[in-house]
């Protein structure tokens, strides 16, 4: 199938590196990073994956829950996390989903079979509480995540879920945002009470809401 943005994620039930699995309990009311690697004990998995666990308090600060996915068994899963926290010196904490027979992958699309029928391609998903997909990025499998990235549209997406406004190019949290162009110059001066800078009718900034 073809998972695009708004689809709500499909659950499934898998084992993985803490036991068997379902993705909806798993994520609870939590947002949720689902992301695949083409398999166990390959370099660039291997660094994403120690970065992922030294990145654990960013994402539990945003409630958010990760889970790794590759098409190998649990118990590779089980000895390849010991060399990620060895060579990473980190402790990965978030399951890794066991995906030999390739079912999960199919069901998100993470086969391209231009690229391998094997292997899953670098994909990574952000799901909101509701389970409807936020974010897709897909990288070749020989190029790692950016993780700072990550984090960086995980802040834009809850701050719009809370605000209505939208994040700039190279937007950081902190930053100035944009002012939709629904919304009138007459009526924004009302809802953004920190101030309205207008560069063009349609081109409107304010502050960041929270800061």
């Amino acid at each position: 199938m073809s998972i695009k943005l708004g689809d709500i994620a499909p659950n499934f039930q898998a084992d993985s590196s803490v036991g068997k699995i379902d993705f909806y309990n798993y994520l609870g009311d939590s947002w949720g990073i689902l992301f695949s690697h083409p398999a166990d004990y390959t370099p660039v998995c291997t660094t994403e994956l120690g970065m992922t666990a030294k990145l654990q308090s960013e994402f539990t600060k945003r409630n958010t829950k990760m889970i790794a996915l590759s098409v190998d068994r649990a118990e590779d899963h089980q000895n390849w996390i010991k060399d990620i926290n060895e060579t990473q010196m980190t402790c990965v904490q978030f399951p890794i989903i066991a995906d030999h027979n390739l079912t999960v992958s199919k069901l998100y699309d993470f086969i391209h079979p231009k690229a391998s029928t094997t292997a899953t391609v670098r994909s990574l998903l952000i799901l909101d509480p509701n389970k409807i997909i936020r974010l897709i990025i897909t990288y070749p499998a020989s190029t790692g995540r950016n993780f700072d990235e990550i984090i960086r549209v995980l802040d834009s997406l809850q701050l719009v879920d809370r605000y209505t406004i939208a994040t700039p190019v190279n937007w950081k949290d902190g930053d100035d945002v944009i002012i939709p162009p629904t919304i009138s110059t007459e009526d924004a001066r009302k809802l953004y009470p920190k101030g309205v800078r207008e560069i063009k009718p349609y081109l409107r900034y304010t502050p960041h809401p929270d800061k």
